[in-house]
This record gives structure tokens, C-alpha cells and sequence, in this order.
């Protein structure tokens, strides 16, 4: 059997580590800790204020009894530029080795200041050869380096760094949704992962820079009480429902903030529509501590007109005892991230 892969989530709210081990059959979930962090410690999916989220890691170590300290990172913000991108057939080590001359002077950052991947979905016969098309992917350094120096701070070695949305697609297609086209969204606090994929290759990826916590500030902001104090209120509301009086003006709020939400994950659903004619998504499947306010899914689904159920990642997988996924019960889509990056090399 092969040695476990860890995945190293470092979101906004919290840090979560899945364990993973894979042999023959479905792969075997291992272990699995998290941790809040301060707020404020990270930032766009950045590490502002690496001291918490030191402590945080270091906490989830002890806490997750992981076998060892090698992981894979994931990362995912605006800074990170996901797009289409044909280019001549050639090995993946060459490929690796041409990107910074293919994309030289059509980013927005100079190639020297970016790290480049490319994810190979297809290829075809052009009229200047074998032709592949796949995505690129371009990071700015700084925007991997923060997190990887709070990794290697609290002791951990990252072996890799992956592209969250890849991540996202790894954890929700090890069943069915394989063999569909279907929209991944994963909802955290700041940030949001878009991911539509056909018959398990991405076609698309995209991060919104919102998520369910700017509901939570905006309740907190408008009625002068703390974020927990919001929090608890935006939970009990939800969105889309008839509420008591006093908490007419929090209900307005959510429902004005959660509509933007909604209308960026819509539009960028009708884009791809639009640009593959035939071939739009038939679900969308949500992820992510976000997706969990009330009502959010029956609003999402008839803003986009399409079926919408929360992603289940437990059912083509083996979970282990040790795991300890109790304190998860009725949230265990939160782990989509972390389970995805462990599986990217476990697989």
C-alpha cells in the first residue's frame, strides 16, 4: 500500500489537514484535524499574520496524531489566473519547461514573478499538428510564498503546491458526478471556488472573492453586535424566509448580500453556457462552510434554474477510525479542499 498523502487547507476561518491512503479500492481517509485561526490572520486567502496560523498548524498536528509532515498545499485566490490555453503536443516536462516562453507578455505580472502549471484536458489534430488544449495556471510568488512559510514554520514540509479548485473537482468526482458535466462550487468564508467539469476534466475554474462571511460582517456592521453575535443571527435567519420583526432588518441584509453571491456564481454558470452550446452543467453541487445557510441552495437554484444538492464526499471513500470525524456531523462537505490535495498524489 502506498505511504498516506496529507492536504493542507489554509483558509480564511480555519486550517483543516485530511490524511489520506489509497491501495486497492477506493482510498481510505486516515486522519483529519482543524483549527480556528485569529481573525484576521489571513486575508484573500493569503497569511497576513503567520503567528496564529503557526499555532493553529502546530495545534492540528498534535491534535490529527498525523504519520508525518509532508503535504500539499492548496491555493486559490484572485491573484491566481486560471485560463484556456492551446499549445503544440509535447511531454508534460516540456511543457513545464516552455511555459514561461508560451505566456511571456500575456499575463499580468511578469513570468518572472509567477509560478505557471498546465492541466492538460485534450488534444486533437490541428492544422499545425498534434494540438493540446488544457489550462494554465499562473500564481504570483508572494501569493504562495506566505502560506508556505507558515507551513515550514510549524514544522511541516510541503512537497507540492495545487490549485484548489483542481482540489475541488479530485474530491467530488471519485463516483458518479465522473461521468457528468456538472458546476463544483465550494462556498468558505472569503472566498469562493467555481469549477465546471465535464466528464471529470475542468473546463472552467474561477474564484469569486466573497463567500458567507461577508454576510456575517455586513449583520454585524448594520446592528452594532459582534461577529459571533451575527453569525448566530445570520444562521437562524437564513435567506429567503418569513422572520419575526426583529430581525426583519438582519433578514434584508442577508438576502442583499447573499444576492450578490448568487448572481456572480449564476453569471459565470450562464458564461460557460454560452460558450459551450450543449454542453452547459445539468447540477450544481455544493461544498464549503458557506453553502450550509438555510435556504441558500433553493435560492441558488432558482436563480440558475437548475438543480442544486450538497455535495456528499464521504460516500466513495473509506473512513478509518481514528479519523474522528464526529465533530463534522451534518458539515462534512467543509473537507472538499483538504481531501481533494491529499488526493492528488494518493490517487
Amino acid at each position: 500500500m502506498a505511504r498516506s498523502v496529507i492536504g493542507l487547507d489554509i483558509g480564511t476561518k480555519s486550517v483543516r489537514a485530511v490524511e489520506v491512503e489509497r491501495g486497492r479500492g477506493a482510498p481510505t481517509l486516515l486522519r483529519y484535524a482543524e483549527a480556528p485561526v485569529p481573525m484576521g490572520a489571513i486575508r484573500d486567502g493569503e497569511v497576513i499574520e503567520p503567528d496564529g496560523v503557526v499555532d493553529a498548524l502546530r495545534q492540528i498536528w498534535v491534535a490529527g496524531r498525523f504519520s508525518h509532515r509532508d503535504v500539499i498545499l492548496g491555493v486559490g485566490n484572485q491573484r491566481v489566473m486560471v485560463r484556456s490555453l492551446e499549445l503544440p503536443w509535447m511531454p508534460a516536462p516540456q511543457i513545464r519547461a516552455s511555459l514561461p516562453f508560451q505566456v511571456e507578455g500575456t499575463l499580468p505580472v511578469a513570468v518572472e514573478d509567477a509560478l505557471l502549471d498546465y492541466y492538460p484536458t485534450a488534444e486533437y489534430q490541428g492544422p499545425s499538428g498534434r494540438t493540446m488544449q488544457g489550462l494554465l495556471v499562473a500564481a504570483t510568488r508572494d501569493t504562495v510564498q506566505s502560506n508556505l512559510s507558515a507551513a515550514e514554520s510549524a514544522g511541516l514540509r510541503p512537497l507540492m503546491v495545487d490549485l484548489n479548485g483542481f482540489a475541488l473537482l479530485r474530491a467530488q468526482t471519485l463516483g458518479e458526478l465522473a461521468q457528468r458535466t456538472v458546476a463544483l462550487v465550494d462556498i468558505g468564508a472569503c472566498i469562493t471556488n467555481i469549477v465546471i467539469a465535464e466528464r471529470g476534466m475542468p473546463r472552467l475554474v474561477r474564484t469569486l472573492p466573497s463567500g458567507g462571511q461577508d454576510a456575517t460582517d455586513a449583520v454585524a456592521s448594520a446592528m452594532s453586535v459582534s461577529v459571533p453575535e451575527a453569525e448566530a443571527i445570520k444562521r437562524q435567519v437564513g435567506v429567503g424566509f418569513a422572520v419575526a420583526p426583529e430581525l426583519q432588518h438582519a433578514a434584508e441584509i442577508i438576502n442583499q448580500v447573499t444576492q450578490s453571491l448568487v448572481e456572480s456564481i449564476r453569471n459565470t454558470l450562464v458564461y460557460y453556457s454560452s460558450n459551450n452550446p450543449g454542453g452547459a452543467a445539468e447540477l450544481v453541487v455544493l461544498t464549503g462552510g458557506g453553502s450550509y445557510l438555510a435556504g441558500l441552495g433553493q435560492y441558488l437554484s432558482s436563480a440558475s434554474r437548475m438543480p442544486v444538492t450538497m455535495g456528499d464526499l464521504l460516500t466513495s471513500i473509506n473512513v478509518s477510525n481514528p479519523a474522528q470525524l464526529a465533530p463534522l456531523q451534518g458539515a462534512e462537505s467543509t473537507l472538499a479542499v483538504a481531501l481533494g490535495l491529499a488526493l492528488a498524489v494518493a490517487a
